[in-house]
């Protein structure tokens, strides 16, 4: 794949007291060099893999826990059969500590089986990681409950959450390439169900990329910012934007936090895309334009210019929202969906 241009980094920041609002507001990514240089993970891991994976295991609360196995002809690459139809890994529950157990017996092979444990909530899965491998977000009113990746050197197919992300790498070292929102169409989505991880992931190979068969993807490469992240580097990933994560190492951990910064009235946009293409898209062109038009007044445009020339008693839904009118709304929709 061709070389992408590299991330704007910042270095020597207080772990304690990061620039969240500017970063969400400037809306791109950035790398945060060392600012997890002291966790207990991260020292750990620095040691080596089986140091990184006694010091998970003392946290270790026991229960089960989902992880995606493949074997080792996937090449670490939670992906889709040939004809999209089914997922090439299958998902298994079982300790935590069994997984690592797995990892490890694997660290030395040139083509191990997939596994990997992904999004697992830390506060149930490991109680107590936390007091010593933390980014401090409560600090600054930020509610981000942590969630930890555990794998070898596993693929995340490039992808985009709705939250803003920071992803703390914690052990191993991670390949990240990054698009902005708008080059969707030039990465080639695949089916919206399955998804190898609960999101909608481009069906292009980055490693080998087939330019006759997705040849708009040329020019999503002009776009793409890419890092290497290190054990206690970060980054900060906006909302919306499509990453695509490569694991590096025989083992690797990364500790991700997301929130939005939007009022918490506000309902999710996806069940609002579902619908719209439910509804919307296969409409004949000249009614598809129309709604468009609607469309933009109503929701895309200014968020007061439908109801500004309105007396404020007679916005409603117009008005901006609040808890009594997102329950309306809400009740409102679901009586519709029902009849």
């Amino acid at each position: 794949m061709p070389d992408a241009v590299a991330m704007r980094t910042l270095e020597g920041l207080d772990p304690t007291a990061l620039p969240l609002e500017a970063l969400v507001d400037a809306g791109e990514p950035v790398v945060l060099r060392g600012i997890a240089r002291d966790w207990g993970l991260v020292q750990a891991g620095l040691r080596g893999p089986q140091e990184a994976m006694a010091y998970l295991r003392r946290f270790d609360a026991g229960s089960p826990v989902p992880y995606s196995y493949g074997d080792a002809s996937i090449e670490g690459r939670p992906f889709y059969n040939a004809d999209f139809t089914a997922l090439n890994v299958e998902v298994r529950r079982g300790g935590l500590t069994e997984v690592l157990d797995a990892i490890a017996d694997h660290l030395d092979s040139p083509s191990p089986p997939t596994y990997y444990v992904a999004s697992l909530p830390v506060a149930r899965a490991l109680p107590g990681f936390a007091e010593h491998n933390t980014a401090g977000l409560a600090g600054q009113g930020i509610d981000a409950p942590a969630s930890i990746w555990i794998g070898n050197r596993v693929t995340a197919s490039c992808h985009y959450d709705t939250p803003e992300n920071l992803a703390y790498c914690a052990v191993g070292r991670r390949r990240f390439t990054l698009f902005p929102p708008e080059q969707i169409d030039n990465l080639y989505p695949g089916p919206m169900e399955p998804t190898p991880g609960g999101q909608v992931v481009s069906v292009v190979d980055f490693e080998r990329p087939d330019f006759d068969l997705h040849p708009r993807f040329a020019d999503a490469l002009a776009s793409a910012q890419t890092a290497e992240l290190e054990p206690g580097d970060a980054l900060f990933i906006p909302s919306l934007w499509w990453h695509h994560v490569r694991s590096l190492e025989p083992f690797n951990v990364l500790v991700n936090y997301w929130w939005r910064r939007s009022p918490s009235v506000l309902a999710s946009p996806l069940p609002a895309l579902q619908h719209a293409m439910w509804a919307l898209r296969d409409l004949p062109p000249r009614e598809k334009q129309a709604w468009a038009a609607i469309f933009d007044y109503y929701v895309f445009g200014p968020a007061e210019r439908a109801g500004q020339h309105l007396p404020e008693a007679a916005r409603g839904e117009l008005a901006p929202f609040d808890t009594t009118q997102a329950r309306r709304m809400r009740a409102r929709l679901l009586a519709l969906l029902n009849r």
